[in-house]
């Protein structure tokens, strides 16, 4: 604990730092709930987006079940090509965080009428999970953001709640006590004075 002068001055000063430690605390702990709602929020979204691919992969898996040939799967596989994650920038609680507005392909050509018909369907699926996959990415990031932030808030609640507040208080009681020994004492010494006065002038 830094060594705080005894003085008047120094406890208008710990005063001031406390009424302001006092005023910001209340705004700190709105953010680090606010942050904690969001995060359960995204934790929710992640396991959304994780059933979702895991529901796609079995459908695909299915079909790859009845193509039945490796070619076909490794055509299919370099036939679709992400070009772009599109995303925007959002604020979620205080926190720029991004977010997930889709996808941009590039199919490759084929002739509809030599391939077999259930290729564009393959095709779109392959696209929808690619999708899927970014998007949980950018989710991972939101998390990530997020979580930090909450790390961040929580760490200065914590140093107004158990540090900064009660030091104050007691570096205030520490000085109110000091100067009522030191006002009691000039009254004292007052006093003293007064009586030895009388003294030499009895």
């Amino acid at each position: 604990m830094a060594k705080i002068k005894m003085t008047k001055t120094e406890m208008k000063t710990q005063r001031d730092a406390l009424k302001q430690f006092t005023r910001f605390l209340p705004t700190l702990q709105l953010k680090k709930q606010q942050l904690q709602m969001e995060i359960r929020k995204s934790q929710e979204l992640l396991r959304n987006n994780e059933a979702a691919a895991e529901t796609l992969r079995q459908q695909l898996g299915s079909w790859i079940a009845l193509f039945g040939s490796a070619e076909t799967v490794e055509k299919l596989t370099k036939l679709v090509c992400l070009e772009a994650v599109n995303t925007t920038k959002s604020n979620i609680a205080g926190v720029n965080v991004p977010v997930f507005n889709g996808a941009k392909f590039k199919v490759g050509g084929y002739n509809l009428f030599n391939e077999e018909l259930w290729l564009d369907d393959a095709i779109k699926a392959i696209q929808q999970l690619i999708s899927i996959q970014e998007e949980h990415k950018i989710l991972e990031q939101q998390y990530n953001l997020l979580a930090a932030e909450l790390r961040t808030t929580t760490q200065r609640v914590n140093l107004f709640e158990k540090v900064k507040i009660p030091e104050c208080k007691d570096n205030i009681r520490r000085i109110r006590i000091y100067l009522g020994d030191m006002d009691t004492s000039a009254v004292a010494r007052s006093k003293i004075a007064k009586g030895k006065a009388r003294e030499v002038a009895a």
